[in-house]
């Protein structure tokens, strides 16, 4: 069973992307790696090239910033770095530049991979996901994040990096089949100096919003202020090895009052339905569990 790790980045030191240890915690089970670096502002090609490791290929490309509708441009560079994965490769693992798989995952990963490789009705493995917010400390626990999504697929290039690139379809717009894996992606996208996360939203948003949008939606301050969420929890568990020296040389200070829960009476009646049962009303899914 051979296996490829696919990414996509640009900008990652500009903007404090934990990219390195994103990739670094998928490479042990992977055989490859391609990641797309696009034209940056800064050294992130030098930054990839550093992880000096013989299974990272490397791909140069140029970001269309014209494509700002819905963070089309996300998926393009996205299909890209799949497709310049070896033809010989049985499964393609995505990760984003601000997720990390966490090494107590890596056996039942390859595990599933090797039970589902040659199932024909399988086209990818759907993970849970752990949305971390404002500090390493505290996880995201309303409706407003996302439970899971794809992150291995078949080596199969009828499949498509599908709108912003959170998840993939089929080129006939299909939904993918996937088994749920006993696994977690850890997502970090949320978890910057307050000045980084700020330069981030200004960026990132052009992908989805025209400069008037940009003007109405994003405030113009030089820090994010993390105190404006609904609802977090602690999290009482351990980060990947690849981030642990984030996680000690955190440099600033957010704390969760529980007291302060910012959630409407229906969002606190559908948690309680969610958490008595496991059942999400109105839930989005992009894909079909097999």
């Amino acid at each position: 069973m051979k296996v490829a790790g696919f990414t996509i980045i640009r900008n990652a030191i500009k903007y404090d992307y934990p990219v390195v240890e994103a990739i670094s915690s998928i490479l042990p089970i992977c055989d490859e790696v391609i990641v797309a670096v696009g034209k940056s502002d800064d050294d992130t090609l030098q930054l990839i090239k550093s992880i000096n490791s013989p299974k990272i290929k490397i791909i140069e490309t140029i970001w269309d910033d014209n494509l700002r509708q819905g963070g089309q441009v996300l998926a393009d560079e996205t299909n890209k770095a799949f497709d310049a994965i070896s033809k010989d490769a049985d499964w393609c693992f995505y990760i984003q530049s601000d997720e990390c798989v966490h090494e107590k995952y890596l056996a039942s990963i390859k595990e599933a991979m090797l039970k589902y490789k040659d199932d024909k009705q399988v086209d990818g493995l759907l993970f849970n996901y752990v949305h971390f917010y404002g500090s390493y400390n505290y996880v995201g626990n309303s409706r407003r994040w996302y439970r899971k999504e794809i992150r291995i697929i078949k080596n199969n290039k009828s499949i498509r990096s599908y709108k912003d690139a959170q998840g993939f379809r089929k080129k006939d717009n299909s939904k993918l089949h996937v088994k749920l894996i006993d696994a977690s992606i850890y997502h970090y996208g949320w978890v910057k100096p307050p000045k980084a996360q700020q330069a981030k939203q200004e960026s990132f948003h052009k992908m989805w919003h025209d400069d008037e949008w940009m003007k109405k939606n994003i405030a113009q301050v030089e820090e994010f202020d993390y105190s404006q969420i609904d609802s977090l929890e602690e999290f009482k568990g351990t980060h990947p090895k690849v981030l642990q020296d984030r996680v000690n040389n955190q440099q600033w200070s957010f704390k969760f009052d529980s007291s302060q829960i910012k959630l409407s009476l229906k969002d606190k009646l559908l948690l309680a339905i969610e958490n008595a049962c496991g059942w999400r009303v109105g839930e989005y899914k992009n894909y079909k569990e097999v």
